[in-house]
């Protein structure tokens, strides 16, 4: 039996409203998970929610609320946007639900009985922001090498885990796995980084200094660290040690999709817990860059947000995917800025995408009454419709290379080519002549063709709009699956009725400048 691909996004802190940095994760793994579907494979997507720590519980004190009110008052913004993206999950996971507290405590007690876990005193410097503890050798310029903030010195016992045991271990898996860290940029990083002597990693907190965490099993004066509690939800959730059959039908998990400001703990803590459990690790963590807004990171901390509500609601949401996906090659940073967001809209999806469909709709309605002409054998042999059947294994190889941007790329080039079809072969000019019908008809029946070619392989990407174009072609492909010899065929029947319908990215009011202060 095909093992199921499983799907991972971060689980998101909530201590502020998502951004577009969140948005952007979950627009990739939604992809990806839809595009496994689409060519016929079982996915299942996590994401959820992280709502520990001392972060949350200081905004909560801030605004005169137990932590428990102030995350549940804030994980439904993170749910109304996925719905609002078009998100797809399977399973959305919550740090404070009972099935993931009930594992990081069989977990952490496992790992004591092994003898990985042990309790010391620790001194150091200690970032709060980060939640990480830190050597003076690891500082820059004093300060927390993360975030750049300051740090404060504490001494206190902890518990710890045995990092440094499995260094070498990991060293010689990410040489032999080159498919575990992508991009390769970001491999090598994890490969310097390991360089270093590894510390062993402060797994508690006290309960005098946080009171916001999972109760650490063996000892009523501790709370789990935040980060050691948060990773074990790629396993919670899909119920190791509770249910053994449906955790191997997923474990190991296929994607873990990551910012690369969170690559550290996915590809060193993470794989090093797993190996002392005894449990197979991730086939792939993919690690995408930022977007930066005037060359900052955008970031909750930095108050430079960009909205993703608002740019789905002034734009829709398949152009905000779009931007997403093809703007920027995924493992690399992005510069956002809405000029550009404009421009691509304007120009690849309302001129050539939204263009294509409404010529050929139109040319349809007023040529053969919306009615799908024959298409001759001989029109199978045109360039157009051979480069929309080549899509699928041009997709599917940028797919299988982590880029979507690529596919995007493959995709807008044959409605590009369909455009430039029309402007050669001047469907209006040949309408004049009765001797042309059947040329006129051929013209038509190949672009109809390519454009529900393109339609269908732009499920994955851009649900809304690919599934609008397949409804309105007679079709009814959204949630539908396929395989190279079902996508190179013909799609449309002859005779079937089109519809032309609503303009499917209309065009965009011109912004107005903002007015000089008097």
């Amino acid at each position: 039996m095909t093992k199921t691909k499983y799907l991972t996004t971060p689980l998101y802190y909530v201590n502020a409203k998502p951004h577009i940095g969140h948005a952007y994760t979950n627009v990739i793994a939604d992809t990806f998970a839809r595009f496994y579907k689409f060519t016929g494979e079982k996915a299942l997507l996590l994401t959820g929610t992280d709502e520990h720590g001392t972060k949350i519980e200081k905004i909560a004190r801030e605004k005169n609320l137990n932590p428990k009110d102030f995350v549940d008052q804030m994980v439904p913004h993170f749910k109304s946007l996925w719905k609002l993206l078009d998100i797809c999950y399977d399973d959305f996971i919550r740090t404070t639900e009972d099935r993931h507290k009930r594992i990081v405590a069989k977990v952490l007690t496992d790992l004591e009985t092994k003898g990985d876990i042990y309790k010391a005193t620790y001194e150091g410097w200690y970032c709060t922001p980060c939640e990480s503890f830190w050597t003076e050798l690891q500082l820059e310029e004093g300060k927390c090498p993360d975030c750049s903030r300051d740090v404060q010195r504490l001494s206190e016992d902890n518990y710890f885990f045995r990092l440094s045991k499995y260094q070498e271990w990991l060293i010689a898996y990410i040489h032999a796995h080159p498919e575990f860290i992508c991009p390769e940029i970001r491999r090598n990083e994890i490969l310097g980084f390991l360089k270093e002597q590894l510390e062993d990693l402060c797994i508690s907190r006290p309960r005098a200094r946080l009171g916001w965490g999972i109760d650490y099993p063996t000892s009523n004066e501790h709370v789990v660290y935040v980060w050691f509690d948060a990773l074990i939800n790629y396993i919670s959730a899909i119920g190791y040690g509770e249910k053994p059959e449906y955790f191997t039908s997923l474990w190991p998990a296929d994607i873990h999709f990551v910012g690369k400001d969170i690559l550290r703990q996915h590809t060193v803590y993470w794989p090093i817990m797993l190996r002392a459990l005894d449990l197979p690790l991730p086939k792939t963590v993919v690690a995408h860059g930022w977007w930066t807004m005037q060359g900052a990171k955008v970031s909750k901390s930095l108050g430079n947000i960009v909205e993703p509500t608002e740019l789905v609601q002034k734009y829709g949401v398949d152009a905000f995917r779009y931007f997403l996906l093809k703007e920027v090659t995924l493992g690399y940073d992005g510069a956002f800025s809405e000029i550009l967001f404009r421009e691509r809209y304007t120009t690849d999806l309302a001129n050539d995408l939204g263009n294509l469909w409404f010529r050929m709709a139109s040319m349809m309605d007023k040529y053969f009454q919306g009615e799908m002409p024959a298409l001759a054998s001989a029109s199978v042999l045109h360039p157009l419709y051979q480069n929309s059947l080549g899509l699928w294994d041009l997709v599917c190889e940028a797919m299988k290379q982590w880029d979507p941007r690529q596919a995007l790329s493959a995709i807008f080039a044959v409605v590009k080519q369909a455009n430039q079809f029309v402007e050669e072969n001047k469907p209006w000019v040949l309408a004049k002549s009765p001797a042309s019908r059947d040329e006129l008809a051929q013209v038509l029946a190949v672009l109809a063709e390519a454009v529900a070619h393109v339609a269908v392989v732009l499920l994955p990407f851009l649900p809304d709009t690919a599934g609008k174009i397949s409804e309105r072609l007679g079709r009814q492909d959204a949630g539908a699956s396929f395989d190279k010899a079902s996508f190179t065929k013909p799609f449309l029947q002859t005779g079937i009725k089109l519809t032309r319908g609503e303009i499917l990215f209309p065009k965009l009011e011109e912004e107005k400048p903002q007015s000089s202060p008097a």
